[in-house]
């Protein structure tokens, strides 16, 4: 598939979503989320050939009854069990969970401009995610106390689309206060968050390896996950300091931000992160380390440390997976976020390490923000907000993408790609459901009910 393919199949994606949008907009109430089935029926079933469970992609039917999956068969063992209730068939539509979405900024309250709860969770269901968890940035203020974190769970009543839960944030001024920590927990955030760099958001300053190691004692009593942005400034803008450096270029900001950054990040990290291995003084705290964009020293790093029994995992992102340096153009800074988009080769070693369980989740980090921030007119990356929007459009990414990976793959992964008929189901079964798993065992989701996501996608060039 082409560059040119590439861009357009995610806007169908974007179509379908503003056909959702303005559907529901003019809805007299909102979404409660005890009473959100779109099918006035109590006992119905969904039939599809595309089903994706934990066992494979199948053709049968899924039995809902009271809003509850109760069985899932094979089209093969029916036998009259359709006779009791409804029944919606979708054809060749993709039927599988919704999504988790552990890292996603809706900016509410406070910046609301940016972004907000109606728009973002909008936005989610659109694009099939069904849960996530909302940033403790860049709303206004910060959730970095159990009074902001109540500001936002006020915000977010009665204004959400999807599920959501909240991360709480790690600063200097909370990490050596354990009853302020102590206190944000236990008022309901899901973890913590923190940065090794600055955030771009002045009331969210960034933290080092001693407010880290604090932290981790805290969250070790509850059992939760610290988050972390991994990238420590290193020496790098002695590369522009030349003047033959274009800021409308990406390889200019690409520069700024070189994999040394998160490679120093980690180490750091992982000077701390013993503390977590089982017997330790952290025991029962999780390091996850957000975003990942290098694939070389930093990935080997956190499966170094894996081995070693520190309990770390680690997310990367579909733009990561869906775009590289090379293909984006003089002043595009729509692309622009932290740490960058890497090149081609960095890429195809990202979906490696997903595909082999290196990387353990995906997640969007949908940070958007006003147009005007962006400088979309001026092109300027260097001044340019960094965040990438991509709540409703980021599974049509991660598939359109995996078909231009797919001749890497050994040869039994393309036969059973090739069997699933116009979509890459491979990529849904192995990663959807396995991250799915691990994201709701991370943050604590096990009590929600499971929710299905029905959706088109249609794959060209094989």
């Amino acid at each position: 598939m082409d560059y040119l393919q590439l861009r357009v199949l995610p806007l169908l994606a974007l179509l379908a979503s503003l056909i959702y949008f303005f559907y529901f907009q003019d809805s007299p109430t909102l979404f409660e989320r005890s009473d959100c089935s779109l099918f006035p029926y109590n006992h119905y079933w969904i039939i599809s050939k595309r089903i994706v469970t934990p066992h494979g992609v199948i053709s049968g039917a899924v039995e809902v009854k009271e809003e509850k999956i109760v069985s899932i068969i094979k089209e093969e063992d029916w036998h009259g069990n359709l006779k009791k209730g409804q029944i919606i068939d979708y054809g060749e539509a993709v039927v599988m969970p919704g999504l988790i979405d552990v890292h996603a900024h809706l900016n509410d309250p406070g910046r609301t401009e940016w972004e907000g709860f109606p728009s973002g969770t909008r936005a989610a269901a659109a694009g099939g995610i069904t849960t996530l968890i909302d940033m403790p940035l860049n709303n206004f203020p910060a959730t970095v106390s159990a009074e902001t974190l109540k500001l936002k769970i006020d915000a977010a009543e009665k204004n959400i689309y999807v599920d959501v839960g909240f991360w709480g944030g790690l600063v200097p001024e909370n990490a050596f206060d354990a009853n302020s920590l102590e206190a944000l927990l236990s008022a309901g955030a899901l973890g913590l968050k923190s940065f090794m760099c600055p955030s771009g958001i002045n009331d969210f300053p960034m933290t080092n390896s001693s407010h880290i190691k604090e932290g981790l004692s805290i969250l070790a009593k509850y059992r939760r996950p610290l988050l972390v942005h991994a990238e420590i400034p290193q020496d790098s803008e002695s590369h522009l300091e030349n003047g033959e450096n274009d800021p409308r270029s990406y390889s200019t900001y690409l520069k700024t931000r070189p994999p040394s950054w998160e490679e120093a990040a980690i180490r750091e990290l992982l000077t701390v992160s013993k503390d977590t291995r089982i017997g330790g003084p952290a025991e029962g705290a999780h390091l996850h380390v957000v975003h990942l964009s290098d694939a070389g020293s930093s990935l080997q790093l956190l499966k170094e440390a894996k081995s070693n029994g520190d309990s770390v995992t680690v997310e990367t992102c579909p733009h990561y997976l869906a775009f590289s340096a090379e293909e984006i153009k003089d002043g595009d800074t729509c692309f622009k976020c932290a740490p960058p988009i890497r090149d081609a080769a960095n890429k195809e070693r990202l979906w490696t390490a997903l595909l082999e369980g290196d990387i353990d989740m995906l997640s969007s980090d949908h940070s958007p923000s006003v147009p005007d921030l962006k400088l979309f007119d001026e092109g300027n990356f260097l001044k340019a907000w960094g965040g990438i929007s991509s709540l409703q459009v980021g599974l049509s990414f991660i598939t359109n993408s995996y078909n231009c990976f797919i001749s890497t793959m050994p040869i039994h992964v393309k036969l059973y790609w090739l069997t699933s008929s116009r979509c890459n189901l491979v990529v849904i079964q192995n990663i959807v459901l396995q991250c799915a798993r691990l994201e709701f065992q991370r943050v604590g989701l096990s009590s929600l009910k499971l929710e299905i996501v029905i959706w088109w996608t249609w794959i060209t060039g094989y």
